[in-house]
């Protein structure tokens, strides 16, 4: 049997299938969203459609090369170079790219080309931390190689939110499930949950909540590993209930008018008392105390931030529609139309959409940015539920069959990349859709082989051939 023949035989069809269905059904509903009885035909590259089937062809045709041209030890050997590449033109985009909805995230090339530099790093970290991590003796337990793999994935991270592209930063943030499967200690991944639910505790009630409510999460985790569970569960839940009414013993007139402080900065006093009455028992009695006190104050410290990062590191429009997310503001003709004008469109489609072309919200406008960030309140409302559900299954299919094939192989760099893969599509996924729910704020980021851009299309056709090139390589 010819080379060819043997290569196309083990190809994963299945996610190939997946990956056509997708670029069709966007290239259809891109269509869709621009409709209109004046509108160039859906082939015309005066359309939207039209440009974006263009990018597709050069897309499929990039990743056939890939595919059947370049062998893994190529990829590995390119891996290096593409990432300096990509950090210079992340520089680059810096000082001359030009902004978009706040963004300074575009570099415009010549002939009216314009690209997005931080979509192509993905695949030059992907495959920089595929190379290091894949080394001989590389561990991710040992310090030198933890600090390795954060640096690589730190450097681009760092360069995208001096755009500021949090969309992009939060895609970033997903290979961390990547760092879990390596070895990335669970409780690492727990705390960063955490802490992002901290964030959101205090901006939506106040940092005496969020006190509490680190208070009480340590507390229950001492219990859990203590000699006396319930003894312990019972002093915290009694700590936690007495100081929930320091706020109100605060606003007492007498002791309001001697009192100098906030009620949220007499519990930060009253806790690190505590703590620090706790260590040195634990110092005293020799008993291990680091990995509650250590992440109790790290959650004080960050709680006591907020304020300063939602004020002075997040953008206006990024402030503005995390209030309308929790419910803080409500501003429905200005940072909530978009999620309001979505949220309308995909409950009207009902089970199984007005139809194709007959979206009343998409034809008439209602949606901005309805062909790239909010295109699935198109799919909702032409298509209906059963339509959403079957985009979300063939993510969920593409996802599975790269996790299942990383599994599978035998050589750790082709797993890594794998899992990079698997987390940037899952991140774009979930970010996407929840935003045109309601769930999550609006950060721009395109919902894969479905939005209409060149850069994204094409960033994640080489990340899912460059997958496959990997996938041929265990059969070896």
């Amino acid at each position: 049997m010819s080379p060819v023949k043997s290569t196309y035989k083990k190809l994963d069809w299945v996610l190939i299938g997946c990956y056509i269905a997708l670029a069709v059904f966007g290239w259809l509903n891109i269509y869709a969203s621009t409709y209109s009885d004046e509108a160039a035909g859906i082939f015309s590259l005066a359309s939207r459609s039209g440009n974006q089937l263009l990018w597709i062809g050069v897309s499929a045709t990039a990743g056939i090369i890939l595919l059947l041209l370049f062998n893994s030890r190529f990829l590995h050997s390119m891996a290096w170079p593409l990432y300096v590449l990509s950090a210079m033109l992340l520089v680059a985009v810096l000082l001359f790219g030009h902004e978009v909805n706040g963004s300074k995230s575009w570099l415009s090339l010549p002939g009216g080309f314009a690209v997005q530099p931080s979509e192509f790093s993905k695949i030059a970290t992907a495959l920089c931390l595929s190379r290091v991590m894949g080394s001989f003796g590389f561990k991710l337990s040992r310090t030198v190689d933890f600090l390795k793999a954060a640096a690589i994935i730190i450097v681009p991270v760092g360069l995208i939110a001096l755009e500021p592209d949090i969309g992009t930063i939060l895609v970033y943030c997903s290979l961390a499930f990547m760092l879990y499967r390596e070895g990335l200690p669970g409780q690492i991944l727990a705390f960063a949950g955490f802490a992002i639910l901290l964030f959101l505790l205090t901006l939506k009630f106040s940092p005496s909540v969020s006190i509490l409510a680190a208070v009480g999460v340590t507390g229950t985790i001492m219990a859990l590993h203590s000699r006396t569970p319930v003894r312990t569960f019972l002093i915290f839940a009694g700590f936690i209930t007495a100081s929930a009414f320091i706020p109100r013993l605060l606003a007492i007139e007498s002791i309001d008018r001697i009192n100098p402080l906030e009620p949220e900065y007499w519990l930060l006093i009253i806790c690190l008392l505590c703590t620090a009455g706790y260590v040195i028992h634990c110092i005293r009695s020799r008993i291990r105390w680091r990995a509650y006190v250590i992440p109790l104050i790290v959650s004080f410290v960050l709680i006591f931030s907020v304020d300063f990062i939602f004020h002075n590191v997040l953008q206006p429009h990024h402030r503005d529609r995390i209030e309308n997310l929790l419910g803080i503001s409500q501003d429905l003709m200005g940072a909530g139309y978009n999620v309001n004008q979505s949220k309308i469109a995909i409950g009207s489609g009902g089970l199984t959409g007005k139809g194709f072309l007959e979206g009343t919200q998409t034809k008439f406008n209602f949606v901005p940015e309805q062909s790239t960030d909010f295109i699935f309140c198109t799919i909702g409302e032409e298509w209906g539920f059963l339509g959403c559900i079957a985009v979300l299954g063939l993510y969920l299919t593409i996802i599975l069959r790269i996790i299942f094939s990383a599994e599978r192989q035998k050589e750790r760099g082709f797993r890594v990349y794998s899992y990079c893969v698997a987390s940037i599509v899952f991140m774009h996924v979930f970010v996407n859709v929840g935003m045109t729910i309601g769930i999550m704020p609006v950060v721009g980021i395109p919902l894969p082989l479905i939005s209409y851009g060149g850069s994204s299309f094409l960033t994640f056709t080489l990340l899912l051939f460059i997958h496959l090139r990997f996938d041929l390589e265990r059969w070896k």
